[in-house]
């Protein structure tokens, strides 16, 4: 099916027929062996630089439209670098005033892409114990954290917020979207720094076949375009610094790549057993075939080509999936000098060089913990829509990348099936594979 921008059933989100009831609930399902259920993808949400929502975003990044700006606010004037790419919209403009306040930038962003996935989802009649969430994040409530402390420091203790915990920790957006849902078939929270809304994604294949949940929230979020972390950042030598050209500053796969961009948002997708969503009448996306996760085990910030190649043949494997299956790779490509060479090669060696590949961290910067979240959906719509959006700022292709790059415009073949990737400061490697949905 391809993707038209007049197709009110991609946009419009049609309300979906009366829910039946699954027999067996809130047991186990029988009849499917640990390990071999199906899983699909059936809601998605997000929210970003380039949109507040999935339609938004997915047409701003088929445009090739940067959101990346130079940050003016006082606190940015002295640091070194201050390329950044914003929200579009606030979620304050959409959340409860007093709900917002009581969470973390980076909770609120997660919570705004959740229900807008489960809505999309069409709010599926599940038992709560068999309702799971599952959202990553790389640094939390990290803004949070470093506010409370100023405001303690110049303000005294007393002031400190009495919902300061619960906004800082890690775990914060997995609790709060659980408690949005009513889930209670668990609600987990993976931080593997860039990886981890993909990992919170392959986390909840495992948990949905391993027969503890028929339906699962995951994703990502992060919010970390503050003083330290831009700082921080920026003294690692991993930013890009190209202030006089913001919207091209963000360059994968380019000769002239000088690192990456910081971005914020998040995105999470709904995950349900096959046999759950045909019941429902639910409609598909993708079927998340396969996942495939490993650790470098080599530095905390060089990445490994003989990790990621373990990472991808293991989604191929678990997805059932040959190489000549992928039709297409969202790389995880953020544009640092030796972090794109090295997928590039690992990419050759695990499929080959047929892939159409795709960094659209060219054009939304790098979401941190959102972007394996973001990115996951992106390959989703590739593969729903069958078409392939277009790598940005690719001017004079790095001689060493010998994989096929998608330029210029997007390109529209039948995906059948695709890989993102995910690579995390620490080692941390994640594959995940979506297929049309049978």
């Amino acid at each position: 099916m391809s993707y038209d921008a007049s197709d009110d059933y991609f946009l419009g989100y049609p309300k979906l027929p009366e829910l039946p009831e699954l027999p067996g609930l809130p047991g186990r399902p029988d009849g499917e062996a640990l390990g071999t259920t199906g899983v699909v993808v059936t809601g998605l949400g997000m929210t970003t630089p380039l949109g507040g929502n999935v339609h938004s975003t997915w047409e701003a990044l088929l445009a090739g439209e940067s959101p990346i700006t130079v940050l003016d606010e006082p606190w940015a004037r002295d640091l070194p670098v201050r390329l950044a790419g914003r929200l579009s919209q606030e979620p304050t403009e959409v959340l409860d005033r007093v709900e917002a306040r009581r969470m973390d930038r980076c909770q609120q962003i997660a919570m705004v892409a959740a229900r807008q996935a489960w809505a999309d989802a069409g709010a599926p009649e599940v038992a709560p114990e068999r309702l799971a969430v599952v959202i990553g994040t790389g640094l939390g409530g990290g803004t949070t954290l470093v506010d409370q402390h100023d405001l303690s420091l110049t303000k005294g203790p007393g002031r400190v917020s009495p919902f300061a915990v619960t906004m800082l920790m890690p775990n914060g957006s997995a609790a709060a979207v659980s408690l949005a849902l009513d889930a209670r078939a668990g609600a987990h929270a993976p931080t593997s720094a860039c990886a981890s809304g993909a990992e919170a994604i392959a986390m909840g294949l495992a948990i949905l076949r391993a027969g503890r949940a028929d339906v699962v929230v995951a994703g990502g979020s992060e919010a970390c375009i503050g003083r330290l972390s831009m700082a921080a950042f920026a003294r690692m030598g991993a930013l890009s610094g190209r202030h006089e050209d913001p919207q091209n500053a963000s360059r994968p796969f380019d000769s002239a790549r000088d690192g990456f961009v910081m971005s914020e948002g998040g995105g999470a997708v709904v995950l349900e057993r096959t046999q759950f969503a045909k019941a429902r009448g639910a409609r598909m996306y993708a079927t998340l075939a396969g996942t495939g996760m490993s650790s470098d085990a080599h530095t905390m910030t060089s990445p490994s080509a003989d990790g990621q190649i373990s990472a991808i043949r293991e989604a191929l494997r678990s997805g059932g999936l040959g190489p000549q299956d992928i039709v297409h790779v969202n790389a995880h490509a953020p544009g640092t000098p030796v972090g794109d060479r090295i997928e590039a090669a690992a990419l050759l060696e695990s499929l080959g060089p047929h892939a159409l590949v795709t960094a659209t961290k060219s054009i939304t910067g790098h979401l941190i913990g959102g972007a394996g979240a973001i990115e996951a959906i992106f390959t989703v719509l590739s593969v729903f829509t069958d078409v392939i959006p277009a790598t940005r700022n690719l001017d004079a292709k790095d001689p060493e990348v010998k994989v096929e790059i998608v330029t210029g415009t997007q390109r529209c073949i039948r995906v059948t099936a695709a890989i993102s990737n995910s690579f995390g400061f620490g080692g941390h490697n994640v594959v995940l594979a979506f297929t049309k949905p049978a």
